[in-house]
């Protein structure tokens, strides 16, 4: 097993059963072992598995190495009576005041058991709206939003973490400016929000024409609008807050696997598109272990991800859904997400800068081997367990296949403190930086550079330096030094986009990626981002402008090296 970090003691410490009073009875090695073990177990469901032991010890062997972790749920829960093993839930939100209400009771449910939920509010009728059965006055999406989210506020994810939203709205609903401008004056804390870009839209933008604003109830059409005007209101509160987001849901309807059904919706972070009532269990490989000087072991890559892909499908046996809707349309469908984190240290192992075209194509490169390989592998299973129930009604007709979807490149922030590695495929923050968690401040060092410091005897004043700038550029180490330790505001918006869209290219779901820009960077800047994205066949992106909030997650900071 592989020697965790304070700091990944710390995080996987709360994970940890414990009795009735509360005391912790395993220790990490236990808990990585109840994992394997729960999940192996399904194997004896299937004919050619009659023993479960080749599995748990494969299993095992990745996750204690850190070589593969699966989302936090898994780590919680597997082998313990709750059983909720997913991360990331989809519920539809429709029109009648019962409906709103089934669906903020089920967000409880979900939240309870440790799942973090998405949402279109774009079925709701506008603000303004007669409503017939009592001749009152509809309030709109945005209120019903407010709602969803003090329930939020109310409910600890499992008893360990606060819940966490996606709130979405189509560009053409007649409330779209009040959900860009929502959180303008603060609030709705528990929800990320985003706005569901049509290609209509961007065809409107790029004319520079009106486009038509459509009451969800009457699919008439209730005014035209400026695509400008509401495009430099989004990039505005962008540039202010972060948010709202944006995501292009066309482009995630051309690429989803399910032929009969359109996608409305993502998971908190924007990485899962879903269908209503879907969920997705999400798994994570990490990239530094296998890179070195002399590039990327393929060898090990392709063991690491076939083991990955039958991990998580056997994840969906193993985990007791919080609805049954939900357990019968995953179920259906068998989606999955494996993806990658510490692509930004794998690159500083094998002195390649973030920022630079040969970073682009080791991304795509590396990205298209390990979904050929995951594809492989659930063809593999389709073999002996029998391809995913849905298939007739997918673009996998004909073919067999256990799982509609297989890759999906989340943030993994909490598992890339885990695993001590770079967060998902963004560039290091900082070699030297501080996180907010819920309740602690962890101060994290790049472990590359803090070799380098010790190598060039850096002094306690440099790092600090270092630190407080977010950038190495005015530090004495050499240019080759520089070129490979790129910072998060090193990378200009355009670079950011680019990865992004080499990650997605060979991505079957999305790619969670947050543009880091300076302080001093321009509502332009924000712009020529959302636009770019676009162009390039991402399915969303989001931007956030250096201390543009109060309170951010990761903040630059003035430390030391102990």
């Amino acid at each position: 097993m592989k020697k965790l970090t304070k700091n990944a003691k710390l995080i996987l410490r709360k994970y940890l059963v414990r009795d009735r009073n509360c005391n912790i009875i395993e220790n990490f090695e236990d808990m990585f072992k109840r994992v394997s073990k729960n999940i192996a177990d399904i194997d004896k469901k299937y004919e050619g598995f009659k023993s479960s032991e080749k599995s748990r010890e494969e299993f095992f062997e990745i996750i204690s190495n850190l070589e593969f972790l699966p989302n936090i749920p898994v780590l919680a829960n597997a082998g313990n009576s709750l059983q909720q093993l997913a991360a990331c839930f989809v519920l539809p939100v429709k029109d009648s005041l019962e409906e709103i209400f089934e669906s903020l009771k089920n967000m409880a449910i979900i939240q309870k058991s440790g799942g973090g939920t998405g949402f279109s509010f774009s079925d709701l009728r506008p603000e303004g709206s007669i409503v017939r059965d009592t001749g009152g006055v509809a309030s709109g999406p945005v209120s019903f939003i407010k709602v969803f989210d003090a329930a939020t506020g109310a409910i600890k994810e499992g008893g360990i973490r606060r819940g966490a939203n996606m709130g979405i709205l189509r560009v053409d609903h007649p409330d779209i400016k009040k959900f860009i401008e929502a959180k303008k004056c603060g609030g709705l804390e528990n929800f990320n929000l985003s706005v569901s870009i049509t290609d209509n839209f961007m065809k409107s933008l790029k004319e520079n024409k009106k486009f038509d604003l459509i009451d969800p109830r009457t699919k008439k059409i209730v005014k035209k609008e400026s695509a400008k005007k509401i495009f430099d209101l989004i990039c505005e509160n962008a540039y202010k807050n972060g948010e709202p987001g944006v995501i292009f849901i066309d482009t995630i309807n051309r690429y989803n696997p399910i032929l009969n059904e359109k996608i409305e919706a993502t998971n908190p972070c924007a990485e899962m598109p879903l269908l209503p009532y879907e969920s997705c269990i999400l798994g994570t490989i990490n990239l530094v272990s296998v890179s070195s000087e002399k590039g990327i072991d393929y060898k090990k890559l392709e063991k690491i991800v076939r083991t990955s892909v039958h991990f998580l499908d056997n994840a969906i046996d193993a985990c007791k859904f919080p609805l049954k809707e939900i357990e019968k349309k995953v179920k259906e469908n068998r989606k999955i997400g494996l993806g990658v984190m510490g692509f930004a240290d794998s690159l500083i192992i094998r002195k390649i800068p973030y920022n630079s075209e040969r970073a682009i194509e080791e991304a795509e490169k590396i990205m298209c081997f390990i979904n050929k390989i995951a594809h492989e592998e659930s063809e593999n299973l389709a073999k002996t367990r029998g391809s995913f129930p849905n298939i007739n009604n997918s673009i996998f007709k004909g073919k067999k296949m256990r799982n509609a979807t297989l890759t999906t490149i989340a943030p993994a922030g909490t598992i890339g403190i885990i695993a001590n590695c770079s967060q998902g495929i963004e560039p290091i923050f900082n070699v030297v930086f501080e996180r907010y968690t819920t309740n602690k401040i962890l101060l994290e060092f790049n472990p590359f550079f803090k070799k380098i410091s010790k190598e060039y005897k850096l002094t306690n004043k440099e790092i600090s330096d270092i630190a407080e700038k977010g950038t190495l550029k005015y530090s004495r180490l050499p240019d080759q030094i520089k070129k490979i330790f790129v910072c998060a505001h090193d990378v200009s918006s355009e670079y950011h986009v680019k990865i992004q869209a080499a990650f997605q290219k060979y991505t079957d779901n999305a790619v969670s990626k947050t543009v880091n820009l300076p302080e001093n960077a321009k509502i332009e800047d924000v712009k020529k981002t959302f636009l770019l994205a676009y162009e390039l066949k991402c399915k969303g992106i989001t931007v956030y402008r250096d201390k543009s909030r109060e309170m951010q997650v990761l903040r630059l900071c003035k430390c030391k090296l102990n």
